[in-house]
């Protein structure tokens, strides 16, 4: 062989053993994870969610139908040319089939939401039913078409999330990698919902995920990008809204902008307030379950009987303040009556979402702080549709606790891009006050109600999530059986105590090792748990963690 070419062989054989020793282990962690099966499975689940939106859309529209003959977003306008009865009594008769699926089909007795979607991402044991999921989107849909004062984004999110579980329980994928195509099913919801693929991967990771991950990134675009495909190909390639023309007159507008953060955080605080608080009252009176809707129905058709604009969604009214197509009286009445109506809609157990609402009465505040401003410095105020568009997206990155995504999607809704300064500095103005007041969003504080706290880090989800039963050692599964006396022990356990709880009682008597008493009888031992086993299950599930945020 010539020296030359022999030369050449060596240096290529040199250059392949280097390639091979660096891709081959992160090939190996590539297929391992099964990432070319969950990239494929994102497709379908992009495909799959966007009909599934399209269809919960078109529902909402045959619901109207029957006492509106309108199956299109002008709620509002429709609600002024059918008799007052009908807008009375529409919201209750909708509320009386709401009550009576949730008292016979639905398990926990009410619509899921986003709030389960968090949940279901961050406890492996908990687990999105397909007919509950379907259940949900029916009373969702349901709902709205009935003129429930709610948003339809949530149903959706929840919806795509049960079909993004569906589909991925029918594959052995890592946990991981069901937590990835649980997000890409989400994604794939906003994106056709808003018609906002940006917005939709930014969503996923925001507010689901909790982190931001490059492995976690090619399947959610990928059901983003073609939810978004087939949403443009039905609804056509349009935002949700038409936006004038609008520009920022001047730099010295800037202390407006501030001035305007601070009036969306205090509208977004007591929309959660009246959220927080609707509930409270609604779980302290005594009535059956079937009666609550159509007792809410009532009180929401009652609001409307004055202000129509309230019923449904609401983009209609929302698109109007933008155009500055509304005085400035019924937009501040109109702040107060939406919020009245979505609190009620809400605790009377009607399905829907909070976004659009947010969305409402951040384009109310925004209009009428803009009218204002115009009003009293006429040559310098930018157009009251400007301070719609900033209202929109601080007041519903407060109440979400989703500052990015939700920026992202005020640009693709509106299709302004020019507006980035003042929106930055509104959004994060409005965002830090109201965590300065309630300290989490409303999704966080709808699992805090049910005793599950999820902002404290991964090591506080890990802690509370696991329970003594995953880590104990039964009597004759590792441990001798002997004789104890429960009335003489120092400290003792549940099966059902967290880790976190045990790490505690630990640390309080010294001991490396605790006994386990079983809940239904109480005098008799059923193993043991051991420090050790506790601290190394605790280290295994935090490093995984944090592998999957930071891979």
């Amino acid at each position: 062989m010539p020296p030359l070419l022999a030369k050449a062989l060596d240096l290529a054989r040199f250059a392949w053993s280097r390639v091979h020793m660096w891709a081959a282990p992160n090939l190996r962690v590539f297929f391992h994870a099964r990432q070319p099966v969950a990239w494929l499975l994102a497709a379908v689940i992009g495909v799959g969610v966007s009909l599934a939106a399209i269809a919960f859309r078109l529902a909402i529209g045959a619901f109207q139908w029957p006492w509106l003959g309108d199956t299109s977003e002008f709620v509002a306008t429709a609600a002024q040319a059918v008799p007052w009865y009908a807008v009375l009594l529409a919201p209750a008769a909708g509320g009386l089939v709401v009550g009576v699926m949730l008292e016979r089909l639905m398990p926990g007795k009410r619509a899921e939401g986003v709030a389960d979607v968090i949940e279901a991402r961050s406890f492996a044991s908990r687990r999105l039913g397909f007919r509950t999921g379907l259940t949900t989107a029916l009373i969702s849909a349901l709902s709205i078409g009935s003129g429930a004062s709610a948003g339809r984004e949530g149903p959706v999110v929840h919806l795509g999330a049960v079909l993004a579980t569906a589909i991925s329980s029918r594959f052995r994928l890592p946990a991981a990698g069901n937590r990835m195509l649980l997000a890409a099913g989400v994604s794939a919801a906003v994106s056709a919902s808003f018609n906002a693929p940006i917005a939709g991967v930014l969503f996923a990771h925001e507010v689901i995920l909790g982190h931001y991950a490059v492995s976690a990134l090619v399947p959610i675009v990928i059901s983003s990008v073609l939810a978004t495909v087939l949403s443009r190909v039905w609804f056509g390639d349009y935002p949700a809204f038409f936006v004038p023309e609008y520009q920022i007159t001047s730099y010295w507008e800037v202390p407006a902008f501030v001035l305007l953060g601070i009036t969306c955080a205090v509208v977004a605080i007591a929309f959660q307030f009246a959220l927080i608080g609707s509930d409270f009252v609604a779980r302290h009176v005594r009535i059956r379950l079937m009666w609550r809707p159509v007792i809410g129905g009532l009180a929401v058709g009652a609001i409307a009987l004055a202000f129509p604009q309230v019923l449904g969604v609401g983009y209609e009214t929302t698109d109007l303040a933008m155009r500055q197509r509304l005085p400035l009286d019924l937009m501040l009445m109109l702040v107060v009556a939406k919020t009245a109506a979505t609190g009620i809609t809400l605790a009377s157990r009607f399905g829907g979402g909070i976004f659009s609402p947010s969305l409402y009465l951040g384009a109310m505040t925004g209009g009428a702080y803009g009218l204002m401003a115009a009003s009293v410095f006429p040559d310098m105020a930018s157009s009251a549709g400007l301070y719609a568009i900033l209202g929109m997206g601080a007041v519903a990155a407060s109440v979400l606790g989703a500052p990015i995504s939700t920026i992202v999607i005020v640009f693709e809704l509106t299709g302004g891009y020019a507006l980035t300064l003042a929106l930055l500095l509104t959004v994060s103005i409005a965002i830090g006050l109201t965590q300065a007041v309630h300290g989490r969003s409303f999704f966080h504080w709808q699992l805090e109600s049910r005793g599950l706290f999820l902002q404290g880090g991964a090591h506080r989800r890990i802690g509370r999530q696991l329970k003594v039963m995953d880590v104990m050692r039964h009597l004759g599964e590792g441990e001798e059986q002997e004789p104890v006396n429960v009335a003489e022990l120092e400290a003792w356990l549940t099966p059902q105590d967290t880790l976190e709880s045990a790490l505690r009682r630990f640390d309080e008597t010294g001991r490396g090792r605790i006994a386990v008493i079983d809940e239904t009888a109480p005098d008799e031992v059923v193993g043991f748990v051991h420090q050790v086993d506790v601290l190394r299950r605790f280290t295994e599930e935090l490093i995984e963690a944090n592998v999957e945020e930071h891979r």
